[in-house]
Parts: C-alpha cells; sequence; structure tokens
C-alpha cells in the first residue's frame, strides 16, 4: 500500500509523521469529571472518569527539536477520554486523550497540525527559563494564557520507558470528531506528585483551565529528555 502524502507550505510530507528527539514536561491535574466533559462536549466524546467523579486533564509542554515537522515549542491541554464505545477507568482511562488547546511557535506546524490531524493549533509566543528550576510561560494575542515552573523530578529507568506505547490522539475540526494513532516511547524520564507552580493569566483558554478548578497541586509531574513518536493519519469518527 503506498503511503499517504500532504504537500504543507510547499513540502510534501509522507506518513507516518516521525520525531526523532523531543523534550517534554508534563503536570497531571484531578479534575471535577462534569466540568471536564462540558469544556469537551463539542467533541461528542465521554471523559475518561479515572476515579468517580473525576477526570483527568494534563498540561504538555514539548519542546520538538529532530521532527518531520521542524523544530519547535508546542503547549497542549489534553483531557483523557474513552474511545468510543469503551467505557475505561484506571490506569486503562490513560491511553487516550482528546487535545482541547494546541500552542505551537511556528507556522508550518501549526497548518500541518490543522490540516493531517486537525489539532487545534494557535500561534503562541513561548518564553523558556532554564536557569535553576524548569519554567515556562506562554503568551497569545498579547495576554498570558500559563506560566508553570516544575520542580525536579526522581528518575526512572529508562527499561521501564523505553518500550513503544501504542496511543490515541483525538481532535475536534469543522464539525467532526478525528482519532489519530500514534507510538511513542521516552528516555531520561523523571516522575513526582505535585511539583508543579501553576499560575494562570487572562486569555480566554485561562479561563477555560480555572473554570475546571485550576490552579490546583497537580497529581503528577515529569519530564523526559527524550521522546520520539510516530503519528499516523487521521481517521473520521463522526
Amino acid at each position: 500500500m503506498t503511503a499517504s502524502q500532504y504537500t504543507i507550505a510547499g513540502t510534501v510530507l509522507t506518513m507516518p509523521v516521525q520525531v526523532r528527539k523531543a523534550t517534554q514536561h508534563m503536570a497531571m491535574f484531578s479534575v471535577d469529571a462534569d466540568a471536564a466533559q462540558r469544556m469537551i462536549d463539542y467533541s461528542g466524546l465521554q471523559v475518561a472518569r479515572v476515579l468517580p467523579g473525576r477526570a483527568v486533564v494534563s498540561l504538555i509542554l514539548a519542546h520538538f527539536i529532530d521532527c518531520d515537522l521542524g523544530t519547535y515549542h508546542e503547549l497542549s491541554t489534553v483531557v483523557q477520554v474513552n474511545p468510543p464505545g469503551s467505557n475505561a477507568s484506571g490506569l486503562r482511562a490513560l491511553q487516550s486523550a482528546f487535545v482541547h488547546h494546541m500552542l505551537v511557535d511556528q507556522a508550518f506546524t501549526l497548518e500541518a497540525g490543522r490540516t493531517i490531524w486537525g489539532f487545534p493549533k494557535v500561534m503562541a509566543e513561548f518564553n523558556i527559563r532554564e536557569a535553576g528550576r524548569f519554567g515556562f510561560d506562554v503568551h497569545a494575542d498579547g495576554q498570558l494564557l500559563v506560566d508553570m515552573e516544575f520542580r525536579r523530578g526522581l528518575p526512572v529507568p529508562s527499561l521501564l520507558t523505553s518500550r513503544e506505547q501504542q496511543l490515541r490522539s483525538y481532535a475536534h475540526r469543522d464539525g467532526h470528531t478525528l482519532d489519530t494513532a500514534f507510538t511513542m516511547s521516552t528516555a531520561g524520564s523523571r516522575y513526582r506528585p505535585g511539583g508543579v507552580r501553576l499560575r494562570l493569566g487572562d486569555h480566554p483558554y485561562a479561563k477555560e483551565l480555572a473554570a475546571l478548578g485550576l490552579p490546583k497541586r497537580a497529581m503528577l509531574s515529569s519530564s523526559a529528555v527524550n521522546a520520539q513518536m510516530s503519528f499516523g493519519d487521521a481517521q473520521e469518527i463522526s
């Protein structure tokens, strides 16, 4: 079978799109499941109730260093969801996520993300702070979205994280929800309970996060020195 291709800004991308090196920082928060459901009702998906009445929302910062889409920063707000027809709970509910926000700082990846997978990418400005504790802030339309600072986690042996995970990502575009299968493995990973200071700004995206009860203590924070990923085609499911 011939691999599918997309032409983005004059560049031909052949699927799957490969991420050969990226760094990642993530904070996971337990939030009210009904509030999270209201936020993503437009998707037609159901939040995964990891615990009774609780859903998981994560803020994920990635710096893509060697990637088919170029070099760029990306901040995503993702909500753990159940694949259509599934009612997973507990750890099994952490393998599928709906992308509600996605902010990037390069035009090529913005166009590619929207065109190929329906990701809701918008342009933003990133300020990364690496002296002392790792931190960053993101602005869009002249307004602050988030300011985050991470405490260093405890190292996890790469043997436990290097195995390729089979994951699913969902997005919504033009009234349709799209499903993308992707794989990921990480190296140089660190985890800790809590470990994040989060400050929200006045941007409308920040106000959506505030409606979930953020900022609050994170369930878990993590970082990875290298994340490798592979993204296939998106499939329309509704």
